[in-house]
């Protein structure tokens, strides 16, 4: 056998696993990147039962398609850790990793060790992440026009949803909108009978447990049940005994006495987290207090902090009612929304809140419009948080060149895991272009070439005219927490597939006999 070839043989198999990997990492790429940028199209995703999805949202896309493969579930993963931690960018994500993974390979396959490729992968992405947070812009409040941009660019030049989204932002304001714990696009809701709108305060999607359904506006005292809205029972061994029986009786006894203290202190408004029993249910409707039963517990919280109510227990209904009068909470203006199904509450004494509308004609296409919307409320809230950036790939870029002459300073084989990051951070802009019907290679150069000569990190290509242009006087920005977190995730997934040498099929446990 000629040893040239028996080595390229060799080469081969040590590769398998790898080029198997990143296949597999290209095909899951291949069925969002298409969606990046302005220009971007549809996917449609359809269902065994014949259902259909219809969207432009990368990580609708990855989580709803079928993949078997174990090296594209971690590109997956990326998209998922994007969506949890910003909540919008998950396609650029998808393809900076896999851009990242197909660089690697391309160094491995030319002799560099795997090791020396990660390393320098590593090394280039914690370069190009203090390169691009340099570069961040903060956004001067509420009121700072950039802020509309960002909602328009992330919410897909929808100009009714960006426009919604910042008058929601505005109602929160500022100190809501940077609470840690706070994602503003979970108060982003959807429905095909409503026209769009913002509301100042909550939207509950239930219906009153009360025989009479309709409940004008009113101011109410607001009660909440982190329980059921129940007498306390005795478990059924005892139930059993005529202790017990006698016991269940006297719970019973005791709180039928105690329904008399909601009436006293005005109640106007109750929700439990589990069921309401039958004989409280009858003394709310009696009395006008409309009964909220099985709220979610992430909904419960909300009520809370928006109405200032502090959850009790079942057991909390026998303390006094002075002491009780402590745990209530108070809605300016509570009513039930027939059309929508869903209970309005506005005023509240608690923190500020607000629910913000996305109407549609058909149910896939609200669908849609409620991704479209909360990526869009997401971006704002990030950029809110860390500023912003040039759009459309020119931030990317400029990292890229930057990284460039550092990788000229490096003497060592991380050199080419650096050269990799630098060539991946041009591919979102290659991107954009393809899909707007330019030659990447072309566009790509024309930016570089312009962002030297103008010292600029903004210039990019306009793809409507497919000239060279500032991206900021275009209106073209983007979240800087989007594109760093986008840009680490995709680092750490590149780097662990890089380093997959072997394959292996787990062995599956024996089932017990």
């Amino acid at each position: 056998m000629n040893p040239v070839n028996k080595v390229g043989q060799e080469g081969d198999e040590a590769y398998a696993t790898l080029r198997n990997n990143a296949g597999a990492i290209r095909a899951i790429c291949s069925a969002v990147e298409g969606t990046l940028g302005p220009k971007g199209l549809d996917t449609m995703l359809v269902g065994a039962q014949g259902e259909v999805i219809i969207t432009n949202d990368g990580v609708t896309i990855l989580e709803t398609m079928d993949v078997s493969h174990p090296a594209a579930r971690l590109l997956i993963q990326v998209a998922r850790s994007q969506q949890q931690e910003v909540g919008d960018g998950t396609t650029t994500a998808t393809v900076l990793a896999g851009a990242l993974v197909a660089e690697g390979v391309a160094q491995v396959t030319r002799g560099v060790p795997v090791a020396k490729v990660v390393r320098g992968i590593q090394e280039g992405v914690a370069a190009a992440l203090q390169s691009i947070a340099g570069r961040a812009r903060r956004i001067e409040g509420l009121d700072d026009p950039r802020l509309y941009r960002i909602a328009y660019v992330a919410g897909r030049e929808h100009a009714d949803l960006a426009g919604l989204i910042i008058e929601g932002a505005k109602r929160l304001g500022l100190p809501k909108l940077r609470e840690a714990s706070f994602r503003f696009s979970d108060v982003v809701l959807s429905h095909g009978k409503a026209q769009n709108e913002v509301w100042p305060g909550l939207l509950l999607p239930k219906k009153p447990a009360n025989a009479q359904p309709d409940f004008p506006p009113f101011a109410a005292n607001v009660l909440l049940f982190q329980d059921a809205f129940e007498p306390e029972s005795v478990d059924d061994e005892a139930l059993m005994t005529e202790a017990g029986f006698q016991r269940q009786m006297q719970l019973r006894d005791q709180f039928r006495q105690s329904l008399a203290k909601l009436a006293e202190l005005r109640v106007g408004l109750i929700a439990s987290e589990r069921g309401v029993d039958a004989e409280a249910e009858q003394f709310c409707t009696d009395h006008g207090i409309m009964v909220l039963q099985r709220l979610p517990r992430a909904e419960l919280r909300r009520v809370a902090d928006y109405t200032g109510a502090r959850p009790i227990r079942r057991s909390g209904l026998l303390k006094p009612a002075a002491e009780l009068a402590g745990c209530l909470g108070f809605a300016g203006h509570a009513a039930y929304d027939e059309r929508l199904e869903c209970v309005r509450l506005a005023e509240g004494k608690g923190r500020p809140q607000v629910s913000i509308v996305v109407g549609a004609s058909t149910s896939e296409v609200v669908g849609e419009r409620l991704r479209i919307a909360r990526d869009a409320a997401s971006s704002v809230q990030a950029a809110l948080r860390s500023g912003y950036l040039p759009g459309g790939g020119a931030a990317e870029m400029a990292a890229a060149h930057e990284l460039e002459r550092y990788r000229e300073t490096v003497q060592g084989m991380e050199g080419f895991g650096i050269a990799a990051v630098a060539q991946a951070l041009r591919k979102p802009l290659a991107q954009i272009v393809v899909n707007a019907g330019y030659n990447p290679l072309e566009k790509v150069e024309q930016v570089r070439a312009a962002q030297i000569a103008a010292r600029s990190d903004s210039i990019g290509i306009d793809c409507d005219t497919g000239a060279t242009t500032d991206m900021l006087e275009l209106g073209i920005v983007d979240p800087s927490e989007v594109k760093l977190h986008a840009l680490q995730a995709a680092g750490e997934v590149a780097c662990a597939v890089l380093r997959i040498h072997t394959v292996i099929k787990m062995r599956q446990p024996h089932a017990e006999e």
